[in-house]
């Protein structure tokens, strides 16, 4: 019988470490960027979250 895999769909927030490989800088890095207010998240349980669209707006932001 075939199974059938629904599409891997892209998050839509990712931990901070993981911030920190897409902008490729070190994840203390984006810490600091979190407590000086610069880039906004969530938290979720004992999980801190930050939205993808958080992180473009950051680059964003920073080209202008």
């Amino acid at each position: 019988m075939e199974t059938i895999e629904s599409p891997k769909l892209p998050p839509l927030a990712v931990s901070p470490r993981r911030a920190a490989q897409y902008l490729d800088v070190g994840h203390d890095a984006i810490y600091t960027l979190l407590n000086q207010g610069r880039i906004r998240s969530v938290k979720l349980g004992r999980r801190r979250l930050i939205p993808v669209v958080e992180l473009e707006r950051f680059l964003a932001d920073e080209m202008a």
